[in-house]
């Protein structure tokens, strides 16, 4: 088994490159998906932020408020990181043993050098798009203020730094079609 990453930084289109691979047939673990499950899950996160204005009606944690509060109070995002991390990576090693009979597997994650867990895996694929595209992006899909989402954009490391340490990278700055044409190129090289 050949355990892939797919990372990029904040809409870069990893959703759409991992779509691409299902539909090609490949399983993928979306470890943003992942962390928001555990957000609810966690009762280590509940209690970190018990104080704070997090919590919708019903109980659940707000990803959105959530988000906002930890990307202003960089204390309570470490806190948040320390919990989350680990519990991601235990459901990624989780996910390679399910998964173990299959010749590639690939977990989205975009945090894969921020948080140290490219050991896990023997490849790494960067998705890489634009600043300008990926701040449009964020403006016209999450509805961030232009302020927010560079805000949001310079809390990860730079793509250029990531292409560095990356086997492969797609670039998606244009058309769906051109990024699946890339997907089935790199699907390609890849067998």
């Amino acid at each position: 088994m050949i355990r892939i990453a797919i990372t990029g930084n904040i809409a870069s289109g990893k959703s759409a490159v991992q779509n691409i691979l299902e539909k090609s047939g490949y399983n993928v673990l979306d470890t943003d998906k992942t962390a928001h499950m555990l957000l609810n899950e966690l009762e280590a996160v509940r209690k970190v932020f018990r104080a704070f204005d997090v919590f919708e009606p019903d109980g659940s944690i707000s990803r959105e408020k959530l988000g906002r509060l930890v990307f202003d109070r960089s204390d309570l995002k470490k806190k948040l990181e320390e919990i989350i991390h680990p519990a991601v990576k235990e459901k990624i090693l989780e996910f390679f043993e399910t998964n173990k009979s299959e010749k590639f597997v690939f977990v989205s994650i975009p945090l894969l050098f921020e948080c140290g867990m490219q050991d896990l895996f023997e490849k790494a694929l960067l998705i890489y798009t634009e600043d300008s595209i990926r701040e449009k992006r964020l403006i016209s899909r999450n509805h961030y203020s232009l302020e927010y989402a560079n805000k949001r954009m310079s809390a990860q490391m730079p793509q250029d730094e990531k292409k560095e340490l990356c086997d492969y990278v797609i670039y998606n700055n244009g058309t769906l079609k051109e990024l699946e044409d890339a997907v089935n190129a790199f699907l390609t090289t890849l067998s």
